[in-house]
């Protein structure tokens, strides 16, 4: 690994998932770990939410390609990080590698600049046949990585779209709505609002309800937003 020039960490989410459950801790606390590890510091960390599709539309990571020069280092957990398209990708990286820009990552070493630059040294020093051959490997090690994180997601993409289908249809109901609600609790909701001697687990036994559906119409029942079965 070199030691010139600066190190950037460069965070990046999109899914839904990822926004409820992890924001950028994984990132985070791997990025960390490998500058504890390595006893680098990054200069800037660039954060962004935002689809990994292409490059033109992150805001972050335009900033960052304006000051990085050769020598300078990225730092990234994995290549799904970097991006999720497999042509737009290849080309990036190509570019950011002639331009002496190092890149690294932590989940997927075998792509990591140093590692390719040592295969292209390699390929400098055969006959024609065999270096032929080896650029032809890189190129291909580059197309198939990039191309399975492209892959996953649209895999990702059409799961989503048919777990929201398959829940709407089996619900019955338009997504949002919740259909627990009754008079009698409605009217106990109320009761528990202004007497909190009445608990959550009574209104939850006496109306056979779970906890978060009882929050749901407490919260909207609160804010004046219950309209009989969707929220406002």
């Amino acid at each position: 690994m070199t030691d010139t020039g600066n190190f950037y960490a460069y965070l990046r989410i999109s899914t839904q998932a990822e926004r409820e459950k992890q924001r950028f801790n994984r990132q985070e606390k791997a990025l960390k770990k490998y500058a504890d590890k390595t006893g680098i510091e990054y200069l800037l960390t660039f954060k962004e939410d935002v689809s990994g599709k292409n490059f033109t539309d992150r805001k972050e990571w335009q900033k960052l390609e304006r000051i990085i020069k050769s020598g300078d280092t990225i730092v990234f957990k994995d290549i799904s990080r970097f991006t999720r398209e497999a042509v737009n990708g290849y080309e990036k990286y190509m570019e950011l590698l002639h331009n002496g820009i190092n890149l690294i990552f932590l989940d997927n070493p075998t792509v990591s600049t140093d590692y390719i630059k040592e295969m292209l040294r390699v390929a400098e020093d055969q006959d024609l046949v065999a270096r032929t051959s080896l650029e032809s490997t890189i190129k291909l090690l580059l197309i198939v990585e990039l191309d399975r994180v492209e892959k996953e997601r649209l895999i990702l993409i059409k799961r989503t779209k048919d777990g929201l289908a398959a829940s709407s249809k089996k619900s019955g109901r338009p997504v949002g709505h919740l259909d627990k609600m009754t008079p009698a609790l409605e009217k106990d909701i109320h009761r528990y609002l202004s007497d909190r001697t009445i608990t959550q687990t009574e209104l939850m036994k006496r109306h056979n309800i779970s906890r978060n559906t009882l929050k749901k119409y407490i919260s909207l029942i609160k804010d004046n937003a219950y309209t009989g079965g969707i929220p406002a």
